[in-house]
């Protein structure tokens, strides 16, 4: 028996019959608790893997496997974030993250009820990522890294196991990006639920994951699997170290072998 919490075998992915593969013989085991990052060009099928696992898509052939199930359709365990914040422009801050609770079961079933319990929840959770005050602000009241954040809310309020990141930080400033990076870094430390991170940032996939994965050019397969070392927490005083530099350096090899390939 498997002690992965994630398992990819041998998946393939085609969207359409006919149409060339999108994922060829991929595999991949992620542990539970842990921080994956998965790199590569673009167009290789990273989002792809997200959809596989989080159940949105039906791989081709192969088994996708999480928490010793086979998954079979859309997994309630899991929080999503993307790359836009997809907030909805009617619904305050606090709204906005409840939101998943009216959605995933049980929580749709006890929200009427245990109302009060749930808002403290989303309070506590804006605290954490210095939304305090912000509450009942509308999204275009907020700055673009403030959306990001009450969005990792969103995608956390139900306390998922598994957390999919759809290059959530791409279209931040770079400071902005660097806090939130200590952010989610800080909110996985305190829960270790399991993440997988799509990221086109080598020094965030460096800053962030315990293994980062590189795949190959569409269609995509893992070529390399690299345990990230670096002590933890990690702050911005690491990316300044040989071993970081090193570690990103290695990754940006990586991807220009397989750009060259």
């Amino acid at each position: 028996m498997s002690n992965s919490f994630v398992e990819l075998s041998n998946v393939r992915l085609r969207y359409s019959e006919g149409d060339d593969l999108a994922l060829d013989t991929t595999d991949m085991k992620i542990r539970k608790g842990e921080f994956v990052a998965v790199v590569g060009p673009s167009g290789c099928g990273k989002s792809s893997l997200l959809k596989l696992v989080s159940g949105l898509m039906p791989p081709s052939d192969g088994t996708v496997i999480v928490d010793g199930h086979e998954v079979a359709g859309p997994l309630k365990i899991v929080g999503m974030a993307f790359q836009n914040p997809t907030l909805l422009p009617w619904r305050t801050t606090l709204d906005n993250v409840l939101l998943p609770l009216e959605i995933v079961k049980p929580h749709r079933n006890r929200l009427r009820q245990h109302k009060a319990e749930y808002v403290a929840r989303a309070k506590a959770l804006l605290a954490t990522v210095g939304l305090a005050g912000y509450e009942d602000k509308f999204p275009w009241e907020l700055s673009g890294g403030m959306q990001q954040r009450a969005s990792l809310c969103r995608a956390l309020i139900h306390e998922p196991d598994l957390l999919m990141l759809d290059e959530p930080f791409a279209a931040l400033d770079a400071f902005t990006r660097e806090e939130l990076w200590d952010i989610l870094q800080n909110l996985w430390m305190v829960r270790p639920f399991t993440v997988m991170l799509v990221t086109h940032d080598l020094r965030e996939a460096a800053y962030l994951a315990d293994t980062v994965y590189v795949m190959s050019k569409r269609p995509g397969r893992i070529l390399v699997a690299r345990d990230n070392t670096l002590p933890r927490p990690r702050d911005q005083e690491t990316t300044f170290t040989q071993p970081f530099i090193d570690l990103v350096h290695e990754l940006r090899s990586h991807i220009r072998d397989v750009r060259a390939a």
